[in-house]
């Protein structure tokens, strides 16, 4: 864990979230998202922030922000893979579904059961 992280996700921190600092911290390692404190992953700001260097980080947002369909459009831009932890809605939705094929078509295993059937 990065040294940003135990400090926003710990209990015992007294110090108050530098959301500056903590994104700082993401352009190193955008994985920091899976330790950081709640209201962090449930920041859209903070959270598009993060995507937007990897479309992975996605799978640690809130539920909430994984419905966000400019968020994860984002995400998946940047790793079509991403679409996996998109809300369901959102893996019915035609255009971000076939952003994340044209990257590779193993995307399509994580679309809605009626567009894996269409054919155009």
């Amino acid at each position: 864990q990065s040294r940003i992280a135990l400090l926003v996700s710990s209990p015992l921190s007294t110090r108050p979230i530098n959301r500056r600092e903590v994104l700082e911290e993401v352009r190193q390692n955008s994985f920091v998202l899976r330790w950081a404190a709640a209201p962090l992953k449930a920041d859209r700001e903070f959270v598009l922030e993060v995507v937007r260097q990897n479309g992975c980080a996605l799978s640690y947002a809130a539920g909430p922000l994984k419905a966000d369909r400019e968020l994860v459009l984002e995400a998946v831009r940047q790793a079509w893979v991403a679409l996996q932890w998109a809300a369901s809605p959102l893996k019915a939705d035609r255009e971000l579904v076939l952003e994340a094929v044209r990257q590779n078509g193993r995307a399509l295993s994580f679309a809605a059961d009626p567009l894996k059937a269409d054919r155009e």
